[in-house]
């Protein structure tokens, strides 16, 4: 079964943190690359973070460098994304995607680069 599980959203405050998870079945998550996207209500789904199967390469969206880390531990085949200075903006449904082959891709912030997605943790920033 291929599967990827997102968690750890919630409600928190303008300038708090959340630290969310995505954990996958071995066939989703190995020598893959991992994303993770984002979608507001009435807005395209938009890339957030990638990390490569290895670490070694690592891509945000502009919106949250400095501010989101991505990082993976793949003998737990887990994908996590720790978010500081949260920002209303930063509201949105957060997927967890994994990519389609063993190479990191050029396109890493194309939607259509990633074969399987988790259903999505709600991540509410107030002000």
């Amino acid at each position: 079964q291929v599967q990827l599980v997102e968690s750890g959203g919630g409600l928190v405050q303008a300038g708090g943190s959340l630290r969310l998870s995505c954990a996958a079945s071995r066939r989703a998550f190995s020598s893959r690359t991992m994303a993770w996207f984002r979608q507001a209500p009435g807005k395209e789904r938009e890339f957030v973070a990638a990390i490569s199967w290895s670490g070694g390469r690592i891509d945000y969206a502009d919106s949250v460098r400095g501010r989101f880390t991505i990082s993976r531990d793949n003998a737990k085949n887990t994908v996590y994304l720790q978010m500081s200075n949260l920002k209303p903006e930063d509201t949105a449904v957060y997927f967890c995607a994994a990519g389609r082959g063993t190479y990191y891709s050029g396109s890493y912030w194309q939607r259509g680069e990633y074969g399987y997605w988790g259903p999505g943790t709600q991540v509410t920033v107030s002000s």
